[in-house]
């Protein structure tokens, strides 16, 4: 069963509950039903769950996804402007590309602050390659864009081509 996270549908069908118990609550004063303090009960009850539901539905879980972007770990993060993510051996140049930006997306917040007079944020990707008991790590590319603005629409990508020719070579090494 698939659910959506349109919240405002259902805030709007609790709103709906929510009228409905009121009624029943006071129609149960006028008649003096003896369980009429349990619909005072449920009808806060269900006020609340709408309130929460209409703060959910304010666009909580928006999240842009960048096409072709593959999943990375976050290895790094001082919590100002530098930040570091591991990627895939096998990433193409196009993916690495549509990953960073991903990052730069995802990693931005309005906590962040500059240091050292940099008031970009730079995020790095990284690989690992192990062989022969020796590890290579490869910084395959960086963005930086605006710590300041949500909405950088010019971020600077940097690929590193050595970093990936070498990448390359050993993966063929093997």
């Amino acid at each position: 069963m698939d659910l959506s996270l349109d919240f405002s549908t259902y805030t709007l069908w609790s709103v709906y509950g929510t009228i409905a118990f009121l009624l029943l609550a006071i129609l149960g004063f006028i008649f003096q039903w003896g369980f009429r303090f349990r619909f005072v009960g449920v009808t806060g009850f269900m006020a609340v769950l709408t309130v929460g539901l209409f703060a959910l539905s304010l666009g909580l879980f928006e999240r842009v996804e960048i096409p072709n972007a593959l999943r990375y770990n976050l290895v790094y993060d001082t919590g100002t402007n530098q930040a570091v993510i591991a990627v895939e051996e096998e990433i193409t140049e196009t993916e690495l590309k549509a990953t960073l930006q991903q990052a730069a997306i995802d990693l931005f917040s309005y906590g962040r602050t500059a240091s050292n007079g940099d008031d970009q944020l730079t995020i790095r990707a990284r690989v690992q390659i192990h062989k022969e008991n020796t590890t290579y790590p490869l910084y395959l590319g960086q963005i930086r864009r605006s710590l300041i603005t949500r909405e950088d629409d010019n971020p600077e990508i940097t690929i590193f081509q050595d970093s990936l020719r070498k990448r390359q070579s050993l993966i063929n090494l093997s």
